[in-house]
């Protein structure tokens, strides 16, 4: 059993899921279409390996070499267990990221390489929550349900 912590919080976790992207491997650069320099449309996510008795997902982008800490590119929850978010969709809540939109926002450093984190939830209840919720209410709401997490990286310049 691993122990993930995560903002202060701890959530035991039996599993891992598997996060891949069509559009790019983990670790290798994300194309420019799904940055604020292209279309400034999310990639197509895959999650595979989540229990059986996961009610929702969520899933956080973000980019952990801001200058600023942490930008949130991207929260969304109650998502279906599904397999496949497609590209240039929203199957879930969208909460709002650091620009305070709720949608999809693309990498766009000022300055660099940056790495962008896809951070697949699988949880075992739907969150009661308003899409005026970012980041920190999101995990909060997770603290006690996340059954398995996974992650994609990507990079940008």
């Amino acid at each position: 059993m691993k122990l993930l912590i995560l903002l202060g919080c701890f959530f035991l976790q039996q599993n891992s899921l598997t996060v891949k992207s069509s559009a790019f491997a983990d670790g290798h650069y994300i194309p420019e279409r799904y940055s604020c320099q292209g279309q400034n449309i999310n990639p197509e996510v895959l999650i595979g390996n989540f229990p059986s008795n996961t009610q929702s997902l969520a899933l956080i982008m973000d980019d952990t070499d801001s200058p600023n800490g942490e930008y949130d590119h991207w929260i969304m929850w109650n998502i279906p267990p599904v397999q496949k978010i497609t590209e240039n969709s929203a199957p879930g809540v969208q909460g709002r990221n650091s620009s305070k939109q709720n949608k999809y926002f693309g990498p766009c450093p000022p300055n660099g390489v940056h790495t962008y984190h896809f951070k697949v939830y699988a949880l075992d209840v739907k969150l009661e929550m308003s899409d005026t919720c970012g980041k920190k209410e999101l995990i909060k709401a997770m603290d006690g349900h996340v059954l398995a997490s996974g992650e994609l990286k990507g990079l940008f310049k």
